[in-house]
């Protein structure tokens, strides 16, 4: 499983708009590097909402080792996008949370994943 975090490059982050995003570690090659993030197709078509701790214990392992290195700036530009996007922060109001306690998402095969810890 990928888990893309706050440190990566989100430019949108709504239903029906592409999400742009890169892999924290990835190291795009000098012309992938210049060209502008409109040119990525990921749509995100569901969104789920996870609890770090109804995770496996290995999967919650790999998501707390990249939460640990995501800087607060990276966390923050994360929760702004979330807050900017009314179906995303619309999921996460339906389960009782918001964008502060997201601390990590996913997106694969037009699915956002949004990891939260409550406490």
């Amino acid at each position: 499983m990928r888990i893309f975090t706050a440190s990566v490059i989100i430019a949108a982050l709504s239903l029906g708009t592409p999400a742009y995003v890169q892999a924290q570690g990835a190291t795009p090659s000098q012309s992938e590097a210049q060209k502008p993030p409109a040119q990525s197709s990921t749509v995100i078509k569901s969104i789920q909402v996870v609890d770090v701790k109804d995770l496996q214990p290995a999967v919650r392992s790999k998501v707390d080792e990249i939460v640990a290195q995501t800087s607060e700036k990276d966390i923050q530009a994360l929760r702004k996008s979330i807050d900017a996007s009314p179906e995303v922060a619309a999921a996460l109001k339906a389960k009782g949370l918001n964008s502060s306690h997201v601390i990590a998402i996913n997106v694969a095969d037009g699915v956002l994943t949004m990891f939260t810890k409550t406490a």
